[in-house]
């Protein structure tokens, strides 16, 4: 599940200040690239076809057609059943053992689609005006592609290498993340002690045909989803009921969607402001200067509630689901919302939800979490050996766009990997406009066929200037 985000510090650096002998895609006979792009092309179709929708997921059939070309690459791969028609593939590509492993993190399922919003069907992967339809053609099935694609490159192009590529796809992002969680309990040994992983997350912004800059996730906010359930006395929809659970529900989300949450400046997202009010407007580079002064005029709070700057400063809160009656002349005894509650790093979810509480003020509405555990926030480094080799590939392959670490406004299984001591990123091979990435769970998600051409090639650069003996 990906999202927009904010640059939390943006590092500038010189095409000068990296070798600038070619990188290691662009040794590749140019017969061979073609191929490997052809092949990208008619996989990205194939796998967007296959319906991998969360709820119910179905990723074992995605796993099974992984498998078929992983076996017929001959590149060792298994694959890991937990659950009816869900499960993991794991593949691996080895290493000399010089250095610990590097893993390539990606997740089969796709959220839902309303196919009567689309232009062609959403699991259709039709070709209009240069760009594949489909759902996760950005989330994340493309990336998944690039990650396969490289895997088969990898395994035909024999590079020397001092680290293991892992591939892992997992189940179930999109909801609980079963599928990494029964990887990390029960197969820890195959993610082979992994210094380094990428997975979904960033972002390379396309204005006017160029790169403006390469997106990398390196932290991100905590999920803390809650249930605000209302209940009273049933009745007869002809009856009306000043008392109904329906109206005690509207009456407290009222109270909740107009809430403005305390701004809040973290030193990262300060850092941001400072870089990067040099290339904004002058009113907005003013804001940004000037931000901490003015973070308690309601006034300003309530502008900032509109602004893109917005979840990278406060706690946010999404009314996302409603529920009540079955039917329409039936006034229910019980009605319930869903809230997505995103929280900034270092705040107490106990804390956030008594301030809810005591908002709505009501004896008949409950508000309860329906995180089974919540998840603190967490961060990787930027002086490491994998975020280097991002700022090399980009001087070349996106045309020397800064590189800018992120903290990012949803989440992405980085969160889980963190935890165990694997230095996690988000990082994307493609170069999407605001319109592309905008598609990201919305109608009419897809990517260009030229990105699909060419995206392998980026990954294949990170990982062999990463791994490879020859740096």
């Amino acid at each position: 599940m990906r999202f927009r985000f904010v640059l939390v510090t943006i590092v500038l650096f010189a095409v000068a200040a990296f070798p600038q002998s070619q990188l290691p895609s662009a040794k590749v006979a140019p017969e061979k690239l073609k191929q490997y792009s052809d092949l990208a092309v008619d996989w990205m179709q194939q796998y967007l076809r296959i319906n991998t929708t969360n709820p119910p997921g179905n990723e074992e059939q995605a796993a099974l057609w992984y498998k078929k070309i992983l076996d017929a690459e001959g590149i060792e791969n298994q694959i890991f059943p937990y659950a009816p028609h869900r499960a993991n593939i794991w593949a691996r590509i080895k290493g000399s053992g010089a250095k610990r492993p590097v893993i390539l993190l990606n997740h089969m399922d796709v959220v839902s689609s309303d196919p009567k919003r689309w232009r062609v069907p959403p699991f259709s992967a039709q070709i209009l005006d240069g760009a594949i339809y489909g759902r996760g053609a950005q989330d994340m099935k493309g990336e998944g592609l690039a990650q396969l694609v490289t895997m088969v490159m990898l395994q035909r192009e024999k590079p020397q290498l001092d680290r293991d590529i892992i591939f892992l796809a997992t189940p179930d992002e999109e909801v609980d993340g079963t599928g990494t969680d029964w990887m990390i309990a029960n197969k820890r040994d195959l993610l082979g002690n992994a210094e380094f992983l990428i997975t979904e997350g960033g972002e390379n912004l396309l204005e006017k045909g160029k790169v403006k800059y390469v997106g990398v996730d390196v932290a991100e906010k905590s999920t803390f989803w809650l249930k605000v359930t209302a209940v009273s006395k049933p009745g007869h929809g002809s009856h009306p009921l000043v008392d109904s659970a329906p109206n005690h529900l509207i009456a407290a989300l009222n109270k909740i969607i107009h809430y403005q949450t305390d701004l809040k400046l973290t030193p990262v997202v300060a850092e941001y402001m400072r870089v990067m009010a040099q290339f904004e407007s002058p009113e907005r580079a003013a804001m940004f200067r000037d931000f901490s002064r003015r973070m308690n005029d309601p006034g300003f709070k309530e502008k900032i509630a509109a602004d893109d700057i917005n979840p990278q400063v406060r706690n946010t809160i999404s009314l996302t689901m409603l529920g009540g009656s079955g039917q329409t002349n039936v006034i229910p005894g019980e009605a319930w919302a869903n809230l997505d509650v995103r929280l900034l790093p270092g705040e107490d979810p106990s804390a956030f939800l008594q301030k809810l509480k005591a908002l709505v003020n009501d004896p008949k509405v409950t508000i309860e979490p329906q995180n089974k555990d919540f998840r603190t926030s967490n961060s990787s480094p930027t002086n490491t050996e994998l975020f280097d080799v991002f700022k090399r590939v980009a001087a070349q392959d996106f045309g020397g766009a800064p590189v800018a670490p992120s903290l990012t406004s949803g989440y992405t299984e980085n969160q889980r990997f963190r935890s165990i001591g694997v230095a996690s990123y988000g990082f994307s091979p493609y170069a999407v406009t605001e319109e592309e990435s905008s598609t990201e769970h919305g109608d009419n998600e897809r990517i260009r066929v030229e990105e699909v051409r060419r995206g392998y090639r980026v990954y294949y650069d990170v990982l062999t200037t990463l791994a490879g003996k020859q740096k």
